[in-house]
């Protein structure tokens, strides 16, 4: 594996990461010492998609749904509790 010192590093960071993209990983290190090593991330699965109604048939929903804790919340916005 390659070493190269920061300086170079930097200089040449594009081509010296198409070289890991092709596989020729490298370590930068700095006065000689391995800092870091640098190489590909070899992910061949794309990310999973989320798709709608994954969990239906899974969880129910109640029928008052859409107004559960009405009261509650009225009582808030009116000062009473």
């Amino acid at each position: 594996m390659r070493t190269v010192n920061i300086h170079e590093a930097k200089t040449h960071l594009s081509r010296l990461i198409e070289g890991a993209m092709k596989g020729e990983s490298f370590i930068i290190a700095k006065a000689g010492r391995p800092m870091v090593r640098v190489s590909p991330i070899l992910s061949s699965e794309e990310p999973q998609q989320r798709r709608l109604g994954f969990l239906a048939g899974r969880i129910q929903v109640p029928e008052d749904f859409d107004c559960m804790g009405q009261e509650d919340i009225m009582s808030l916005f009116d000062g009473s509790t």
